[in-house]
């Protein structure tokens, strides 16, 4: 990676992003040595512009950015790094030195299940209920979505919230697999959700 360490007297920014959440944590600087031993270490290290050393974020509270990805902006001076936080980012103790939260959003986590349903298809690892599900076939597949969407229409009608979640989150769970099988995600429904919303969306 060819970073341009010149343009700013030896720093460039360094944007700090939970690789979970997407939220932005923090933004620091880092010269060519900093830059060195965050590669070599892991943790994020930055250059400190008042006190002119270097600075591990966390050797002072320990919570540390473990660093997860490290990304070059299209003028090489600027880096995007995505971490793992240990705990709060600010110094004042927030999660983010913007005073925002940051919290998971659920929602993220469909594109983690999706990826890991699609590296079930391809390994096909033994053993696993996911795999099963695979060879048995595509109507098979598709018959379980249509099983679990009736036990999710018996709870909402008869049953409680609870275990309307619990049914219907085997019902998406199964539409992912199957999904999956034709060579799908779950983010391709909510590209179609997306159209909808859309004003001038018309049905097909």
């Amino acid at each position: 990676m060819t970073i341009d360490f010149e343009k700013m007297d030896g720093l460039v920014p360094a944007i700090i992003q939970d690789a979970d959440t997407m939220k932005v944590l923090m933004m620091g600087f880092m010269n060519e040595e900093a830059y060195k031993k965050t590669e070599e270490t892991g943790l994020v290290t930055f250059y400190s512009r008042t006190r002119k050393c270097l600075w591990t974020k966390g050797e002072t509270s320990h919570n540390y950015l473990h660093v997860v990805s490290i990304q070059n902006d299209c003028d090489n001076d600027t880096l995007l790094i995505k971490v793992h936080p240990d705990g709060p980012t600010c110094h004042t103790g927030t999660d983010t030195c913007w005073g925002e939260e940051n919290t998971p959003n659920p929602l993220l986590f469909l594109t983690e299940l999706s990826n890991f349903i699609e590296k079930r298809y391809e390994e096909m690892p033994e053993g696993s209920y996911t795999t099963s599900l695979f060879k048995d076939g595509l109507n098979r597949m598709a018959q379980k979505v249509g099983e679990e969407a009736l036990e999710l229409v018996i709870e909402a009608t008869n049953g409680t919230n609870d275990r309307l979640i619990y049914e219907g989150s085997d019902m998406l769970y199964h539409l992912i697999v199957l999904l999956t099988s034709k060579g799908l995600r779950i983010e391709d429904m909510a590209r179609e959700l997306q159209e909808r919303h859309n004003p001038g969306w018309k049905k097909h």
